[in-house]
């Protein structure tokens, strides 16, 4: 994402912001559920949906919870020359078990978040490819230990566009007992295909697995409620007029993490936070509109902290993945909140 030094005015109104919020709360919620919810008509949702898929780089898909199912998870610091950085994120970027890549710091480092199903993945990327790959200068590399923000939880709820009553109209009816969090293999299938596209119809994911539609729909509820399988909504937070993007490497007293991890998920800047082990034990991504915005959060809010010692920040040149690898898409057309 191409960073700006003046502040960016929003290019969504009020209820593309709407829409934005309702699809986060419930990522197939039918065009007519959430009309009837922003007291609009379901064809007025339907264009705007097309629009901000088409203008805003709108995506759903499903992710599977890797801090509940218990899936390895790191964040990687690799440092390379300004030359090869490209090259490097977009081979990370063509990985499956790469969720979120970013140029960062100039153009010199990756920055790369990880989700492995089996240690085999980890080992592969962490002890064979990037340290044999030589434009790379260092890796850093900080296990995820405990996620304070993001996941199911969104950025756009700090924008406050739907009320408390609007959010529980849209929730999906709870499952009495879902059981625990938990894909089994004949699930897979499905999840592939949410994992493609979360809004893919039941007739669609009946074809997908060769499961009837109720098996599909009862299967797809369950592993949502138990927190295995969640909605993530990709789009461009430029256009909401926030399109400058860091990366803090925090250090807190040990006594402190919890708390400091506690309060910097409820600063509006913070779109994700997670305890590391590592060279830092918090680390945490900002959307800000622009530097000085950035500086006023990191002398701020956060400088306030009790607990906290150390910030290093760097922001993002340009995100090349979140969520999904669309190669050749343009600078700044990057999600914002969960990871």
């Amino acid at each position: 994402m191409q960073q700006e030094s003046s502040t960016a005015p929003s290019q969504y109104d009020a209820l593309d912001v709407a829409v934005l919020s309702a699809l986060e709360v419930d990522g197939r919620a039918s065009f007519s559920r959430i009309g009837a919810v922003l007291g609009v008509s379901e064809q007025t949702v339907a264009r705007r949906y097309r629009r901000l898929c088409a203008e805003g780089g709108l995506r759903i898909v499903a992710v599977r919870d890797a801090e509940l199912l218990g899936h390895d998870q790191w964040m990687l610091r690799v440092r390379c020359a300004p030359d090869s950085a490209p090259v490097i994120a977009d081979a990370l970027a063509k990985r499956p078990d790469t969720h979120w890549i970013a140029l960062a710091s100039g153009g010199t480092e990756v920055v790369c978040g990880t989700r492995s199903h089996r240690a085999g993945d980890r080992d592969d990327l962490l002890l064979g490819k990037l340290p044999r790959t030589p434009s790379v200068v260092e890796i850093r590399a900080h296990q995820l230990l405990h996620r304070f923000f993001g996941g199911p939880t969104g950025w756009l709820r700090k924008v406050h566009a739907l009320t408390d009553d609007q959010v529980a109209a849209l929730l999906p009816e709870a499952e009495p007992h879902p059981g625990p969090a938990r894909i089994d293999p004949e699930d897979e299938p499905l999840v592939a295909a949410l994992e493609a596209d979360g809004r893919a119809t039941y007739p669609e994911l009946r074809r997908a697995t060769g499961r009837s539609e109720s098996a599909v729909r009862r299967r797809l509820a369950t592993l949502i409620a138990s927190g295995a399988l969640y909605l993530d909504v990709e789009y461009d937070p430029g256009h909401l007029g926030h399109p400058f993007g860091s990366a803090l490497w925090i250090t807190a007293a040990p006594a402190a993490l919890h708390t400091v991890g506690e309060a910097l998920a409820d600063h509006d800047e913070i779109a994700y936070c997670t305890a590391t082990a590592g060279p830092s034990n918090l680390m945490a991504t900002t959307v800000t509109r622009d530097s000085a915005h950035l500086y006023r959060y990191l002398s701020g809010p956060l400088g306030r902290l009790e607990g906290v010692q150390h910030v290093e920040a760097t922001p993002f040149l340009h995100r090349v993945k979140q969520l999904t690898y669309r190669q050749g898409r343009r600078p700044g057309a990057a999600a914002a909140g969960k990871r």
